[in-house]
């Protein structure tokens, strides 16, 4: 039964999406490096605010190997506030890998596609079908969403299993026009079959044969398996100046946020009293604490609950790194659970 669902796809999907596609940057042209980027910036982030980091990101790295060559440093701050920064560290690797064995040549095989860093099935199904035509699915959140759907299928979509079932259903019916194919499922979810009570079900080229519609209950699907409670961190976070100078300082070269810069933090939630007194144990005397404010930041998994102390120093040191504030704007990539703090008011 489900693959006569399946069947009916292209033939819905494709000419819907050739009336109404949206123009993107991205689907400009079928560049390997382009479809790439902008599949790895896409991940977790909407369409809207990955549009400006595009542009951007192309303007001062236009090619594979200017990719490969970039300074960390410059590419964490064309990466600044995207978030889920491995994604560029992986990009990076990849590139110095399509250089040393394809001869800066992007490979066309889905095999040696997903063998690249930070490449999975999805992205690798993206780019082998949008570039060079080949029956790969790339199966996200939006097309789980408007498979299961179409089929009113109840299987959570957060198992292997589940999203492997659909990819071999809907490799066994691409058509030639392989990438229009996979843009259209993702456009169908990203602009009709939403995640809410948004969604546009008479707006649907599938509605004929979407088994949720026909029972009343789009809204059912997609299901689920229970959501563990994230675990949640107390932090206090120091932006310490003294004059145009602030302290930053590198995080470790493994685990969350790996390498990038911070402002200093320790565990728990200080009041002002104790964090004068621990500044004072690191040689720091504030002159004055002028500010404190509460923030939040979420992972996937974490959630961060954090008070920012700001305070005036009489002199720099602590063993940081102090930095002018402008060289902090241009040059320096703050990862947004820090940057927050940064951009507190304006007043920094």
């Amino acid at each position: 039964m489900e693959a006569s669902v399946y069947a009916r796809l292209p033939g819905a999907i494709l000419p819907w999406y050739h009336a109404n596609c949206r123009a993107l940057p991205w689907r400009a042209d079928r560049e390997p490096y382009h479809v790439w980027l902008s599949e790895v910036m896409l991940q977790q982030t909407r369409a809207e605010a990955v549009k400006g980091y595009y542009s951007r990101f192309l303007a001062a790295l236009p090619d594979i190997p200017a990719l490969a060559r970039c300074d960390d440093g410059a590419l964490m701050k064309l990466w600044e506030g995207l978030g889920y920064y491995s994604r560029a560290r992986n990009l990076k690797k990849a590139a110095a890998i399509i250089m040393e064995r394809h001869g800066g040549k992007f490979p066309e095989t889905y095999r040696e596609i997903l063998a690249l860093p930070g490449v999975g099935e999805y992205t690798a199904g993206a780019i082998g079908s949008i570039c060079f035509a080949l029956p790969t699915p790339a199966v996200d959140g939006n097309v789980l969403r408007v498979c299961t759907r179409l089929c009113a299928d109840g299987s959570p979509i957060d198992t292997p299993e589940c999203k492997a079932r659909i990819r071999e259903a809907l490799a066994q019916v691409y058509p030639p026009e392989a990438g229009d194919f996979t843009q259209g499922l993702m456009e169908l979810g990203e602009t009709i079959c939403l995640p809410n009570a948004a969604t546009k079900c008479e707006s649907c080229p599938c509605r004929d044969f979407c088994r949720a519609r026909a029972q009343g209950n789009p809204l059912d699907y997609p299901v689920k398996s229970p959501k563990r409670a994230r675990a949640v961190e107390e932090k206090t976070v120091f932006i310490l100046s003294c004059g145009e100078l602030f302290a930053l300082e590198r995080r470790p070269e493994t685990g969350l946020l790996a390498a990038l810069w911070q402002f200093p933090n320790v565990p728990g939630t200080l009041s002002a009293p104790e964090a004068i007194k621990l500044l004072a144990a690191r040689g720091l005397h504030p002159r004055e604490i002028y500010k404190t404010v509460e923030r939040r930041h979420i992972f996937t998994h974490l959630t961060w609950q954090m008070r920012g102390i700001y305070a005036e120093l009489a002199s720099p040191g602590g063993g940081y790194t102090w930095l002018h504030a402008e060289q902090i704007r241009r040059e320096v990539a703050l990862p947004t659970a820090f940057r927050q703090f940064w951009e507190e008011n304006g007043d920094v």
